[in-house]
């Protein structure tokens, strides 16, 4: 009866869903797609941004661009106006652009690949089975720099990298864009005569005005399905896609136990099984110059999640995260065992990770629309070593066998918005150690005019160890309006206690069901104070499957908004009214402790990145109905843009949690509790300079300093309370401080291939020892066995077509 009456509580608070505006978006939305006819060149095209071939007279024109952002639907003025053409050829597809405006104002601020920067920039979006489903999407800025990515329902993809060529230059006008997309660097099918869905995209980025040839209507969720079409192109095929990326690489390491070289060498594979198919392969990786991890004190009963930083594994793997069962750092991560040691030993040799062997995925999707991804990766056996410290003698043990890990993957597609899925993830060790098994069913459905959506799964999830077997599973069921001014979503989840996908995936909680309900107002064009404005109600609850306590009951509103000068104001207010329950704070069994009421509050403001000085701000208060319990924190991170070349940012994160409750040890039968204060500081600084679209130095330095100080210790009782501890006197205070430094120097010396210099250093520092003093304790981290590496990494993009040319010539 209390669950029902919380849900019935919630929905009612979700007070801006209207019957009337329901009714209006019911309506369907008609989409008129503009079409472009592609023209044949029978003379070669010289990519140098100036169009002086005849073919591009005599091309069709797209013209007529409509305002994206912020003034949705808007036409675009003649002084700014767009004017696009495409040629194609045995080879791929050209694309002219001329973009009108005042040149002294264009913004063209150098960066390194991928990254937008301040500066106005052109792309196109290609989906060449005009399904709705995946664009490639190209970019190309005023500074010359190239962007590309993988568009999905899920969003854009910039891990992706094409082979692609793109020229610029300014003109009295405005300025040019001259792109060529082989066609190896995009996906079609093989008919005589292509359709495809293609978009041109524009942005002035001094206005943040954002403009599409076809209309791209915000009223509607899904732009891909948004597309205008491209005819003309005919008699093509797909080329052969096999690409070959050798690397070899160079590291010298140094710190207090001396210095050591290791040289490696590998090859990544890139194939195309078919028109739409691709097998990707690395053999011997080499991550060795991936960005280094943020790692916290982490006080919590939950380990630390990472980003993923390994291209091989964030590259085009779109469909390896339906379901949300990969968390692909398990794969070369920790060991997932530990020694079993005696009274008399230690363990003086534990590997932080286990090393890859090799690992490759297959993905692609069909004419019929199913989409089907294989990951297969394997690590290596690793081994710790143990010393009796009595003998002296010491012995190894297996912390992690022969592993393989896989994740198959089915994905249906229909009706240009819609999809079924089958997932399924294993990970088998070799030996008596633990396997696992995860399978789900997942669907996600759009009624045609995009407006509303329904989506769910069921998870099971299987465990089989040397003890015993253990089978788990969840539901997930959602229902959302995606369109309009008005717009909702409504969801619930059910998990069971022995779900575990942790073996090749990540979850914290299990052992719950929930509810959940968002309800928010946004406009859909600027007005005379907002270009855009959103305001959302969320409330959720969640309660303990075995004790039925709430688990988390929130309620929160927020603001989301920018104003006509392109700042971002945001910020909320959320409510926690009733006192709930952590059962994993204790970490016992049946245990848990009680959490207090309380309200937060925080504001978030981003000044416009257009100007060379920016601000961006973030403070936060939470107040506890709990003694002196509160934590508050704030973010300052100015930047400045020095020139085209050159932009520094600074960034300092304090937080204050006073009077905090947090598990410390075990005491006999006793979980014991401490009152304490905890006080973080994190300084962080990246700064980039571009020689030019080519060549860039990057920098990045952070230091992470968190200590704990213990101000007097409790034990938990059985209702969730606490009871004071006078006798407890061990010392679990806790400094925690990091270190890392990176400069690193990058040259794409020809499409695809890259020279990478890196210098690092980091050092981390561990004590119970409190010093307040932030140099003091910056002093002892760089003091204490600094790590210092130097690498050179190099590596070469070779496309088999260019390579038979090689050859014959």
């Amino acid at each position: 009866m209390k669950n029902a009456v919380l849900f019935i509580f919630i929905i009612l608070n979700t007070t801006f869903l209207s019957g009337q505006e329901i009714n209006n978006e019911l309506e369907k939305i008609a989409i008129r797609k503009k079409i472009l006819n592609a023209r044949l060149s029978s003379s070669a095209v010289t990519i140098d941004g100036k169009l002086q071939e005849t073919a591009w007279e005599q091309a069709e024109t797209a013209s007529g661009f409509i305002t994206y952002q912020p003034d949705n639907g808007s036409l675009v003025s003649p002084e700014k106006r767009t004017e696009v053409r495409v040629l194609y050829d045995d080879d791929g597809i050209y694309i002219g652009a001329m973009l009108y405006d005042d040149p002294a104002k264009i913004v063209k601020e150098i960066t390194e690949r991928d990254k937008f920067g301040t500066s106005d920039f052109f792309g196109i979006f290609i989906n060449g089975y005009n399904d709705g489903q995946q664009d490639f999407r190209f970019f190309v800025t005023t500074a010359g720099t190239q962007l590309d990515c993988i568009a999905t329902a899920g969003g854009e993809d910039y891990t992706w990298d094409g082979i692609w060529h793109s020229s610029v230059s300014i003109t009295d006008f405005g300025w040019i864009v001259e792109m060529k997309i082989p066609y190896a660097a995009i996906r079609f099918s093989e008919q005589k005569d292509q359709i495809w869905g293609v978009n041109f995209f524009r942005e002035i980025r001094r206005d943040r005005q954002k403009y599409t040839w076809n209309h791209i209507d915000n009223k509607i969720g899904a732009t891909i399905t948004q597309a205008g079409i491209l005819k003309g192109i005919a008699n093509i095929k797909p080329p052969t896609r096999l690409f070959l990326i050798p690397y070899s690489s160079v590291y010298l390491n140094h710190n207090d136990d001396g210095t050591k070289t290791e040289f490696k060498a590998g090859m990544d594979i890139k194939y195309g099984l078919s028109d739409s198919f691709t097998l990707d392969a690395i053999l011997v990786p080499d991550f060795g110059q991936t960005a280094f991890d943020n790692v916290i004190l982490n006080l919590g009963p939950f380990e630390q999640e990472f980003n993923e930083n390994r291209p091989f594994f964030t590259e085009g793997t779109d469909l390896f995260n339906k379901g949300k069962l990969l968390y692909s750092r398990r794969i070369g991560g920790e060991p997932s065992t530990t020694p079993t040691t005696t009274e008399d030993e230690e363990v003086t040799h534990f590997p932080g990770r286990v090393n890859l062997l090799n690992a490759l995925k297959l993905s692609g999707r069909t004419s019929k629309g199913l989409g089907i991804g294989v990951m297969n990766a394997i690590t290596e056996k690793t081994e710790a070593t143990v010393r009796n410290t009595v003998t002296g003698a010491t012995r190894t043990e297996v912390v992690e066998p022969l592993t393989n890990y896989n994740i198959l993957v089915l994905d249906q597609r229909f009706r240009k918005n819609s999809s079924v899925s089958l997932v399924n993830t294993s990970v088998l060790r070799n030996g008596n150690f633990r396997d696992a098994n995860v399978s789900a069913v997942l669907f996600d459905l759009n009624t045609k005019a995009n407006t509303y959506n329904l989506a769910g799964n069921a998870k099971y999830s299987h465990l089989n160890t040397a003890e015993k077997q253990q089978n788990g599973y969840t539901t997930y069921l959602n229902f959302s309006k995606t369109s309009g001014k008005y717009r909702f979503s409504a969801n619930t989840t059910y998990i069971s206690k022995d779900y575990d996908i942790n073996d090749m995936g990540i979850i914290f909680e299990t052992n719950y069901h929930n509810f959940y309900v968002n309800g928010n107002y946004r406009i859909l064009n600027p007005n005379t104070t907002f270009n855009s404005f959103k305001i959302s109600t969320i409330n959720y609850i969640e309660i303990q499957n075995t004790t039925g306590r709430l688990q988390e009951a929130t309620f929160e509103l927020t603001l989301d908004s920018d104003s006509k000068k392109n700042h971002y104001i945001g910020g909320g207010l959320g409510l926690s009214p009733f006192e709930t329950y952590d059962f994993y704070q204790p970490r016992r069994e049946g245990r848990f402790v009680y959490n207090p009421r309380y309200f937060s509050m925080w504001l978030d403001i981003s000044s416009n990145y257009n100007y060379p000085f920016a601000l961006d701000a973030n403070i936060y208060l939470d107040l506890f109905d709990q003694d002196k319990r509160h934590t508050y924190g704030i973010r300052l991170s100015p930047r400045y843009r020095f020139n085209d070349k050159l932009t520094l940012v600074y960034a300092i994160d304090w937080t204050r949690q006073n009077d905090d409750k947090g598990w410390v040890d075990f005491d006999e039968d006793a979980i014991i509790f401490a009152n304490r204060n905890r006080n973080t500081i994190e300084n962080t600084i990246v700064g980039k300079f571009s020689l030019n679209n080519k060549m860039t130095f990057n920098l990045k330095a952070r230091y992470y300093w968190s200590y704990a100080e213990n101000l007097n210790f409790l034990s938990l009782t059985n209702d969730g309370h606490f009871t004071p501890n006078p006798g407890y006197n061990e010392d679990k205070n806790s400094n925690f401080k990091i270190w890392n430094f990176d400069l690193s120097y990058s040259w794409w010396f020809a499409p695809g291939s890259q020279l990478s210099v890196l210098y690092r250093n980091n050092a981390i520092h561990n004590e119970k020892h409190l010093n307040k003093n932030i140099i003091d304790n910056l002093d002892n981290t760089l003091s204490n066995n600094l790590n210092n590496t130097f690498s050179i990494s190099f590596r070469y993009y070779i496309d088999y077509n260019n390579a038979k040319k090689w050859f014959k010539t």
